[in-house]
């Protein structure tokens, strides 16, 4: 006789009440019971630990082996390839045998074409982002915040050969960016409070703001021009402007920028642009869903 998962939960509660008349059995249910929470907890950890070999995978455009991503993660290398087989063979994960590397799967990219196409960052955002780009001539970012980083969500790169490196996907620091600056600066008053305060001020280059002062004083200047400026904070060789997109209580739910190498645009004809940034940002604004 087959056994289904009705009637082995029936089995494990009817063991459990004939063992609440004998003695002792308050200890042995309080076991029975202690025995399944740690289970179930453990099963949670491990799907937080899958999720974690997942994210440290998105930061390796290039893949990596099990044994970096056990460094990394700071598991055991039978779970890390454990758990890495798991979401190989459910397309989360892709293998390479000949380098014998990981890398994120098709899986992971739909999942994010769904959430892109969910939050309107597809249809609704790149006909806006292409054409800035078109009038600019340059490349045109949107991004979120999430966390301590900014996430790159789209962009249109410019005709020109030298390309931004920012694609969709990627995290970038908050402190050290356009679009991570204008996020900062019109958050919500507790929230932005707390990110001035507790955001790790990486030094990225000999141009980053690294002193906390500093910083709150760039993110009230950011506020009062209603514009953010990157001159090589992030990456040297490359200045960017950006701009907040605002929801109904006037605080960011994504930023707008365009971004350029140093050679081709000063900063002051790359300001030139905000009008228009800030024109799109309305538009973006007001046809996006609204985190």
């Amino acid at each position: 006789m087959s056994v289904n998962q009705t009637t082995a939960a029936d089995d494990v509660t009817a063991d459990m009440n004939e063992a609440s008349a004998e003695p002792g059995a308050k200890i042995k249910t309080a076991g029975v019971k202690a025995g399944m929470n740690a289970a179930k907890a453990d099963r949670t950890d491990m799907v937080g630990k899958a999720l974690g070999l997942l994210v440290l995978l998105g930061d390796e455009p290039r893949g990596a082996s099990a044994a970096e991503i056990s460094r990394r993660a700071e598991l055991p290398f039978s779970t890390t390839y454990r758990l890495l087989g798991s979401l190989t063979r459910d397309g989360f994960v892709d293998y390479e045998p000949d380098g014998r590397r990981y890398h994120l799967g098709l899986r992971i990219f739909q999942l994010g074409q769904r959430v892109s196409n969910h939050h309107g960052f597809a249809g609704t955002a790149m006909p806006v982002l292409r054409r800035v780009t078109e009038q600019t001539g340059e490349a045109t970012i949107l991004s979120v915040r999430d966390g301590h980083h900014h996430l790159t969500v789209n962009k249109v790169d410019g005709p020109q050969t030298f390309r931004v490196t920012s694609d969709p996907g990627h995290l970038g620091a908050l402190h050290a960016t356009a679009v991570g600056k204008a996020l900062v600066a019109f958050a919500e008053d507790a929230e932005r409070e707390s990110l001035i305060e507790e955001l790790e001020l990486d030094p990225l280059t000999e141009h980053t703001i690294t002193d906390r002062a500093a910083f709150r004083a760039e993110m009230e200047k950011v506020r009062r021009q209603g514009y953010a400026v990157m001159d090589e904070e992030n990456e040297n060789g490359m200045r960017a402007v950006a701009v907040p997109l605002l929801n109904s209580q006037g605080h960011a739910f994504a930023s707008l920028a365009t971004a350029v190498p140093v050679f081709r645009l000063s900063m002051e004809a790359l300001l030139a642009h905000v009008p228009l940034l800030q024109e799109a940002a309305a538009e973006l604004a007001a046809r996006l869903p609204q985190r």
